[in-house]
Order: structure tokens, then sequence, then C-alpha cells
């Protein structure tokens, strides 16, 4: 796999501001985008005028970008058994109601302010992306970057497409004078064929416990219904347990045919000590129905987040979904003054 961010970018252009009342103009026109921010696999278009970016490589692997709110709708990488060689591993379904023109689902950054008990909202919640940069090597990797701004923060998001990956890269700079605590999380839902065939392996071992996902515009299950048992009970055990109670993974594969919402890491008593174990930095998901399989690894997160709809899933269709990524919930990361914090996620394959 080649390395995240295995080329540079070049530098972007920083527009200083020369007194209280100069603004930045910024390109909202695809073709304004193109002309400037355009390379070969690299295009920029609008759909219910909302610019996006599509990245293509060369084996034909793609990904779509929303631009104004940084959301990755579709990632089509090439897979050997298909006819025209390739599949949708998202689950991404368009908002109802007035706000049609948003998808749900998706891969999707979450930053919320966490710096006091009572200040759980988004960061992003108002803010706008905008195109920094982009760039290409060869076809063959292919980079978009995004900036926003949202208050004292300075907030960067690269996405990147190889031929057998994607990789989405955050880097959060605090420009203020005190300290900010975040919450995050890069949470991708992934397409299965039938729920009877969905799991994850690479987890054995690890702590976890029954958690909500932290709250997003681009969620299908909100924190209440993710953690709402059904009426059958939970699958394995027959109870996933109360929210604080840990439990270790003693079997290899976790079956997500049932619902269940849990983060896996250090319980914060143990982080405490001086040495102590932590979640692996890659596992693997399992679609039995499609015979494909993809590896997650989680960079600078603490966490990691894995959810399953069970029969809530049908109000959304036949097809089978997972919400799942690298996250600090449990735990808030602190930036000082001037510091920067990164954290990305990989999701790549070898299903050639």
């Amino acid at each position: 796999m080649a390395s995240l961010l295995s080329f540079s970018l070049p530098k972007p252009i920083i527009i200083k501001a020369a007194s209280a009342t100069t603004t930045i103009t910024t390109l909202p026109i695809p073709e304004a985008l193109d002309e400037k921010f355009g390379r070969k696999g690299i295009k920029f278009l609008e759909s219910n005028n909302v610019p996006f970016v599509e990245l293509t490589v060369r084996n034909g692997s793609s990904l779509r970008l929303r631009i104004p709110d940084a959301h990755v709708t579709s990632y089509k990488p090439k897979v050997y058994w298909k006819d025209d060689g390739f599949e949708e591993i998202l689950y991404t379904v368009p908002a109802g109601g007035p706000d049609s023109t948003k998808a749900k689902g998706g891969i999707g950054l979450v930053i919320n302010d966490a710096s006091e008990k009572t200040s759980k909202g988004s960061c992003l919640s108002g803010s706008e992306w905008t195109v920094r940069d982009a760039d290409n090597d060869a076809i063959d990797a292919l980079q978009v970057e995004l900036s926003c701004t949202a208050g004292t923060l300075d907030i960067s998001y690269v996405v990147s497409l190889y031929p057998l990956s994607i990789a989405t890269a955050v880097i959060v700079k605090n420009n203020g004078r005190k300290d900010v605590t975040l919450t995050s999380a890069i949470l991708s839902h992934l397409n299965f064929k039938n729920r009877g065939g969905t799991a994850i392996n690479g987890l054995q071992g690890c702590s976890y416990c029954s958690h909500p996902p932290l709250s997003s515009p681009f969620e299908l299950l909100s924190p209440s219904e993710a953690m709402k048992s059904e009426s059958s009970g939970w699958f394995g055990s027959g109870s996933e347990g109360k929210p604080g109670v840990w439990t270790k993974q003693d079997v290899p594969f976790t079956i997500l045919k049932n619902k269940l919402s849990r983060v896996y890491a250090t319980p914060p008593s143990e982080r405490l000590r001086a040495i102590y174990n932590t979640p692996p930095s890659k596992y693997e998901t399992l679609d039995q129905g499609r015979e494909l399989f993809f590896r997650v690894i989680r960079m600078g997160f603490e966490d990691i987040y894995l959810s399953s709809p069970g029969s809530l899933s049908e109000k959304y269709g036949k097809d089978y979904f997972i919400c799942t990524g690298p996250a600090s919930m449990l735990v808030p990361v602190v930036v000082k003054p001037g510091e920067k914090w990164r954290g990305a996620q990989v999701i790549e394959h070898d299903n050639l």
C-alpha cells in the first residue's frame, strides 16, 4: 500500500488580511475549481447545486467527495469478481425532507467541542469547507485537501485515493490562547450484502464497552437509536452489557447480524498506568455475501467505534450496513495553543 500522504502537496497560497475588511474569495463554481485545481484523475463537478470532486486512479477505482461538508459519499474500488470490475462499498442514502440535497452515511469527519461538560456541539456546525489544494502522482495517487475555520481552529482534511486504498486525514491547529478539548472520529458506513454474512476480524483480546456514537450530520442511526436494544435480544451472549461496563473480546470474529454499538479501547482508568494495552491499529471487515474484505487502519486516534443496525437497517432498504472507524471518544484530545493534532483512517484491500 502506498503510504499515507506519500507525495507532497504544493504549499497553499496564504492570503494575509491587510485590514479588518479584507475578505478571501472562494471558488464556488466547479469550472473555476477545475481550472485551478483540476489534474489528471481529479475532476470537479456539481450535483443539485452542490460542488463535489471525483477522483479516479489508473485502475479505475474512484471516490466522490462533497466539498461544502467534506463528506465522502462514494468509494468504488476495483475488485476481482465484478464484470465491470468495481463495487460500491460505502452505504450512502439521500436525506429526506426539505434538506434532500444532503446525503447520509458514507465517510464523515466528526469533531465535537468537549471543553466543558455542557458543550458537546459540533465544531464543524456552520463551517463550510473550501478546496485548499490538489495533487496527483502519475494518477496512481490522487489527493485533495479541504480546509475550514471553526472558531480558533484551523482544520485541514486530506482525502487520498490509491489503486487499493482510500485515506482520510485530519489536521487540527489551535490558533487561540486557550486549550481546546475535542472528541472526534472518522466514521465509515460500509455496505454489506446481507446481515448473516457481516463480521469483523482482528479485535480478539481487545477491551470494549457498549457506547453510543458521536452525533453527526451524516449519521444513519442517532446515538439513542444505536443504543436501543432489539426486542429479540442481543446477539451472542444475549446481552450487550450496560454502558461503562467493560468486557474483553474472547473470540476472533465479531458477528454483526444483530444490533450493537461499541467502543473498543483502553479503559480510561488503565490509561493512567505507565504501561497498558492499546486496541489494534488495524482490523478487517468481512462481507461473506460478496466475498470481500477490507482492512481499516487507524492513526492518531485512541479508540475504535463499531456498530450494526440489526433490523433497523430495513428502513433504508434490503442491503445491510455497519458504522465503524477510528475515534477519540472516551478521553478527549487536548490541543494546546499553537499546536496541531493529527488523525487518519485508511481503508485498504487485496480483492484483486
